[in-house]
């Protein structure tokens, strides 16, 4: 699988935000990230969010933005407007769900569908969120943590 795209940011945009507005806190992409087993991604907003957190790291498909951005005529959208943590080519997500495996040296266990909220309408365009849906990407726990880089890391179910 490849990794395209590894983002974290220090502060939430739109979780927790509903009926008082999003945020703009800047989403960060990084050439490697620190995945810490049962905390989540160093430096990101959701490290440490909760004990057993479904959603220490996202995944998300570049198609699947590849696909928004034609479908919605949005040239200039960027991957991080989705809001996940690791973009990926190469690898049927929803196939890993409730899956443990092996990313690089990391291990996790896909938790759930990262599932798409109303505020992917304001994030990217009006429509986003229902066209998102059973395509929101991957909720994960990390179970071995190690670093993730961009470029081809091995995937393998275990």
């Amino acid at each position: 699988m490849e990794l395209t795209h590894l983002f974290i940011s220090p502060g939430h945009n739109y979780y927790g935000r509903h009926g008082i507005g999003s945020e703009d806190h800047e989403i960060l992409d990084r050439e490697e990230i620190e995945c810490v087993a049962g905390r989540g991604l160093l430096d990101d907003r959701f490290f440490d969010y909760k004990e057993d957190y479904k959603g220490q790291i996202t995944l998300f498909d570049y198609a699947t933005y590849e696909r928004v951005m034609s479908e919605f005529a949005l040239p200039d959208l960027q991957p991080g407007a989705f809001r996940r943590n690791v973009v990926v080519k190469g690898a049927d997500l929803n196939e890993l769900i409730g899956k443990d495996f092996t990313l690089g040296v990391v291990e996790l266990s896909g938790s759930e569908e990262a599932k798409p909220c109303y505020w992917m309408d304001e994030a990217c365009a009006p429509g986003v969120e229902k066209f998102l849906r059973g395509f929101g990407g991957l909720r994960c726990r990390i179970k071995t943590g190690g670093s993730l880089t961009k470029g081809i890391q091995p995937l393998k179910t275990i």
